[in-house]
């Protein structure tokens, strides 16, 4: 299982990284992001749109299990952060997630 926060700081130090919401629905409407991280206390709208576009770019779009507090310390970042693009991942395996989300979900079986 790989260690989230882990991934995220070394994405953000290695990688290409652009914080905050806004930025993350200009890469996504662009589809020049690889995955978006959203806290779990973003804004609904925010969320909503974020969403919409990622599935029209076919962006993966990861909810982040703190808060944008937690996300933002996480990054090392002294402010709030509802909403992280992964460009460029560097030595970081965050785009592992992508592919062990996918399993869990299609393994969660049906009813």
């Amino acid at each position: 299982m790989i260690d989230v926060d882990k991934a995220i700081a070394t994405a953000v130090k290695t990688g290409k990284v652009h914080f905050g919401a806004n930025s993350a629905i200009q890469n996504a409407k662009t589809g020049k992001a690889k995955m978006v991280i959203v806290s779990s206390n973003c804004p609904e709208e925010i969320r909503r749109d974020l969403e919409y576009y990622c599935r029209l770019s076919n962006v993966p779009l990861i909810v982040y299990k703190g808060s944008s507090t937690d996300l933002a310390a996480v990054c090392g970042k002294p402010f709030v952060l509802s909403a992280l693009t992964i460009r460029e991942p560097g030595d970081s395996e965050i785009l592992k997630l992508i592919v062990s989300e996918e399993t869990e979900e299609s393994s969660g079986g049906s009813e």
